[in-house]
Parts: structure tokens; C-alpha cells; sequence
């Protein structure tokens, strides 16, 4: 875990969650000297009182993120601690006596079936499509809207022929 504390990764996170925290800091200080001068307001003790708030989320969200890292790398095995209960097991009973063990770092070749099953047919359907997999856009009804569909299917149409050499 301190290796990854110390990647170059995570002390550029470690000096932008620092620095917005003494940000906020300062400001929540500042308004709070603001609301005790002459021109002060009671506009200026709610930021007061809402700067600190800030600091603490980015200090939060740095520690969260810091365990998903965490969590996702014992997951996959690795840069874990021997000793770890999260650690996976590294005992292949298959062998052979004097093989040497491979390196938990380094991810298994993958085979032809996996890539071949990958390429054909994804885990599961992208939540980024425009609609699920699966369902196909419903038929309009609305006459008028359908025949601006078609209009515009003939015109990409046209386009298409017009625009190819």
C-alpha cells in the first residue's frame, strides 16, 4: 500500500486534495473575517461555515477513492501484502515439483476461446447505447411522423450516394 501511496499517480492527488483543503481553509477564514468587519453580512457566515464543509468532502472523496484503489488492486492481485487475508493464493496444485511460480503482477496469456467469445458477443450491453440491446425502436403511428422519417432515411440516402466518389 505505501508503494502506492508513494506512485507518481497519487501524490499528484495527494498535493490537489492538500492544497483545495487549505483553499477552503483559507477562505472559510476569510469570510469569517469578512462577516466581522463593517461591511460584513450574515451572507458571509454561511460561507464561513460552508468552506470547511468543502475542505472536508475533498478529504473524504481523497480517502474513498484512495480505498476503491485500494480494494481494485486486491482484487486483481496485485501489489498485496503476503501476510494479507485479501491476498490471492498463489498454490496450483497441477505444478510441476520444480516450477518456478509465476509473478502475481503479470496476467495470465489469454486464450483463443476467451478472445474469440469477447469478439463476438460483449459481457454485457454498453450503457451507452442508445437503447438497450435487444429492443428495437418502436413503429410510430403518427403518419406525419413517419413520413418525416422516411424523408429523412431518403435524404441520408442521397447524401450518402452524392457524397461517395
Amino acid at each position: 500500500m505505501m508503494r502506492l501511496l508513494l506512485s507518481p499517480r497519487w501524490m499528484v492527488w495527494h498535493v490537489l486534495t492538500l492544497g483545495a483543503m487549505v483553499a477552503c481553509g483559507w477562505l472559510a477564514v476569510w469570510q469569517w473575517q469578512r462577516a466581522g468587519s463593517a461591511m460584513g453580512s450574515a451572507l458571509n457566515i454561511g460561507y464561513g461555515l460552508q468552506w470547511p464543509v468543502f475542505a472536508v468532502f475533498f478529504g473524504v472523496m481523497w480517502f474513498r477513492f484512495l480505498r476503491m484503489e485500494i480494494r481494485d488492486l486486491r482484487a486483481a492481485g496485485v501489489g498485496v501484502e503476503p501476510g494479507d487475508p485479501a491476498a490471492p493464493s498463489t498454490d496450483d496444485g497441477d505444478r510441476p515439483a520444480g516450477a518456478v511460480p509465476a509473478p502475481r503482477d503479470v496476467a495470465p496469456e489469454p486464450t483463443a476461446d476467451a478472445a474469440d467469445a469477447t469478439a463476438d458477443e460483449p459481457a454485457r450491453p454498453s450503457p451507452f447505447t442508445a437503447r438497450p440491446a435487444g429492443v428495437t425502436a418502436p413503429r410510430s403511428t403518427d403518419p406525419q411522423l413517419r413520413a418525416y422519417n422516411e424523408e429523412l432515411a431518403r435524404l441520408s440516402v442521397r447524401h450518402r450516394e452524392e457524397s461517395t466518389p
